[in-house]
């Protein structure tokens, strides 16, 4: 792909984000746990007499633990704050040796304890090294591609008039055009949100590529690609969507929206199975249960259908 409808590095791919928003439930999770039950973590870590002083350590590691998961969950810098858990999973390890040697821990505990230990840190430096590899900037991404039985001159005019994505794209409202080369866009965001942007057009090749970027003072910072090529066989016009963006919260509000439902390669896959059928039958096939309205969103919560009498 070129690189014009990027935003920045390249997208972090699902891999990584997965293992990091883990990783940072895991911190708060455990953090939690070492705070409000400090003796039971303690014999659990192979300490047989959990006095005060080992109640008191352990709940100072678990406020550590809570600074971690909120810093690698809400926080900019991810590599850095999973690289922070590293070096607290060396001085775990070394928490937990000088403990057992001073109550005589069981060895069978103290040898499942510190396989738990080295799991993790292991885990830690795996999500440290895809971060540092693929940037920390909390770019997202989706792409996709569908054939359709239209000639790529059809295809191209339709998505370049910007104001026709509403038609099939459920989460725009609104594009408009203006004489100075810049669309405005509105769209509704997780829970109900709603997102504004300006952007421009960085690439306007006829009948083969579309490519645009938000502006400063996006609320979402966004870019999108649109290659138009024939399909094999004559088959029609093959079109192949990137998009790429970094919502609010980075990698932790893209976690949090997928939790809602708002899966982007999904979404995309579904507005493109629309613009097909925008351009081959004239507009969305819809069930004869389907709410009033016109809009692509009026029609999401389509019932089942229904034989008309």
């Amino acid at each position: 792909m070129t690189t014009t409808g990027r935003i920045g590095r390249p997208a972090r791919r699902d891999g990584a984000a997965g293992l990091v928003q883990g990783l940072g439930v895991f911190s708060l999770a455990l953090g939690t746990a070492e705070i409000t039950a400090p003796g039971v973590i303690a014999r659990l870590a192979g300490v047989r007499d959990a006095g005060p002083t080992s109640r008191a350590t352990t709940v100072l590691y678990g406020v550590r633990e809570l600074v971690h998961g909120a810093g690698i969950l809400g926080g900019r810098r991810k590599a850095t704050w999973v690289r922070t858990r590293i070096a607290g999973d060396v001085l775990d390890i070394a928490t937990v040796l000088t403990g057992a040697a001073r109550s005589g821990a069981s060895p069978t505990r103290l040898g499942l304890t510190l396989a738990a230990l080295a799991g993790v840190t292991a885990t830690d430096v795996v999500a440290a090294r895809r971060l540092s590899q693929e940037g920390d900037d909390g770019e997202c991404g989706a792409t996709a591609a569908i054939t359709v039985n239209r000639s790529r001159g059809e295809a191209y005019r339709h998505w370049r008039d910007l104001e026709h994505l509403p038609e099939f794209m459920a989460h725009l409202r609104t594009v408009r055009e203006d004489t100075s080369g810049r669309s405005h866009w509105e769209a509704s965001g997780p829970a109900g949100t709603t997102v504004r942007w300006d952007a421009e057009m960085t690439t306007d090749r006829e009948d083969e590529e579309i490519s645009w970027r938000s502006v400063a003072g996006a609320d979402v910072e966004n870019a999108g690609t649109v290659r138009f090529r024939d399909a094999a066989g004559g088959r029609g016009t093959e079109i192949v969507v990137d998009l790429r963006y970094r919502p609010p919260g980075g990698s932790t509000g893209a976690a949090v929206a997928k939790l809602l439902g708002e899966e982007p390669n999904q979404q995309l896959r579904d507005d493109l199975r629309r613009f097909k059928q925008v351009l081959e039958i004239g507009e969305v096939v819809r069930s004869e249960g389907s709410p009033s309205g016109q809009s692509t969103r009026q029609q999401l919560a389509q019932r089942p259908a229904q034989p008309v009498a």
